[in-house]
């Protein structure tokens, strides 16, 4: 399989999101943050190249300045200009800022934009990947004999160090640099995030050990990618404040129900409205109408599983549907795999949530031959929510 960090993060933070974006190939256009991002980052790579001599400040902001101009044109519309000028002058701090510490003539810069492929392979089934990647800076500090990756940041959070001494985006850059250079020892690779709103750099180290560790997460993660694809499985979409700046909400199943309300006349939108409302009121009244609530629990569900939706929206707030699994096992059968194999006591009396546990250190025979034997059962659960989502 051939991905990126990119890719794989998008995965962890929302598997649905990953299926749109790298499977079903659905490009959105880019919003103003994305533009900013970009822009920033090629003023930066800019203001490091010599041609012949490195540019002044003023060249930089002139620079970022013709690039914004060019990349803002199709953004137009009420409330658009205002925005637009506010990155606009964020940028201008952002590059000023940077420029009075960081003098280009300071630093030996091997690289800049510098595109990678590391290839990766999993032990268990002797499969091949590849993780590609770009790096924004290579230095070389020939005083501390180090070389150091710098990878530019445009966000407002500045995580804590401990995070970023686990951080996988940098552990893959480490891994990139080592396959580049491989008479380079792992700890005299300085790994660096620039927060250029904060104007603050966050360094940290990888040894062999935890580069290795990292590695054994990345093959997990594709292989539970190739899982879900090959056995059909379902990319659930994964709600959380990021969805605000996510290109896909129209057709997420999520919030497809919220741009249906906004955008056309949805079939069977009147019918579902007031049927929100009354759930609401009921809900209210908790057990008295626990009944009635079931009933238009399998209303709200099926109108749900018709529109192919996971939420819906009404004026009192909305309720999301998640499909859960449920596994069970024939346990009689699943003892005769067991004890040959010394592992039966190991969940003691026949127990499908200690089977479940137990699974993970099986060996691959004996757990396929387990799963051969397990029933799977999809069930739905509905949760609301009074927050008002204003369309």
């Amino acid at each position: 399989m051939r991905t990126s960090y990119s890719a794989l993060d998008t995965y962890k933070t929302c598997p649905l999101k990953f299926k749109f974006q790298n499977l079903d190939k659905v490009r959105v256009p880019k919003n103003i943050e994305m533009i900013f991002g970009s822009v920033v980052h090629s003023a930066l790579k800019y203001m490091f190249e010599r041609v012949p001599l490195y540019p002044t400040i003023d060249e930089v902001v002139n620079f970022f300045r013709n690039k914004w101009d060019d990349k803002m044109q199709v953004f137009q519309g009420e409330g658009v200009e205002e925005k637009k000028k506010i990155y606009y002058e964020e940028g201008i701090s952002i590059l000023k800022n940077f420029y009075k510490k960081n003098q280009a003539w300071n630093f030996n810069v091997v690289d800049m934009e510098s595109r990678f492929e590391i290839e990766l392979e999993d032990k268990k089934n002797k499969e091949k990947h590849v993780l590609t990647g770009i790096i924004d800076r290579i230095d070389k500090n020939p005083n501390e004999d180090l070389y150091e990756i710098i990878d530019y940041k445009t966000s407002k959070k500045m995580p804590a160090q401990n995070i970023i001494d686990h951080d996988l985006q940098m552990s893959i850059y480490h891994m990139s640099l080592i396959k580049r250079w491989p008479h380079l020892s792992p700890d005299k690779i300085k790994l660096s995030l620039y927060y250029l709103k904060h104007g603050e750099k966050i360094s940290t180290f990888r040894s062999g050990e935890q580069m290795e560790n990292k590695k054994n997460d990345v093959i997990s993660t594709i292989r539970e990618v190739q899982d879900r694809i090959s056995n059909n499985y379902n990319f659930p979409p994964t709600p959380s404040p990021l969805c605000g700046w996510c290109g896909y909400k129209q057709m997420c199943p999520m919030w497809k129900h919220l741009y249906q309300s906004q955008i056309s006349s949805v079939k069977s939108q009147k019918d579902i409205e007031p049927i929100i409302q009354k759930y609401f009121e009921l809900k209210n009244e908790n057990q008295k109408n626990k009944e009635r609530i079931d009933e238009l629990k399998t209303i709200i569900n099926g109108f749900m599983e018709d529109q192919k939706i996971q939420r819906v929206f009404g004026q009192e707030g909305y309720i999301t549907r998640t499909v859960r699994e449920s596994v069970s096992y024939d346990m009689e059968k699943i003892r005769e795999i067991l004890e040959p194999a010394g592992k039966w006591n190991e969940i003691l009396s026949p127990d499908e949530k200690k089977l479940e546990k137990l699974l993970s250190s099986l060996p691959d025979g004996i757990r396929q031959k387990i799963r051969a034997l397990s029933t799977v059962k999809n069930f739905s659960t509905l949760t609301s929510s009074k927050r008002k989502i204003e369309k």
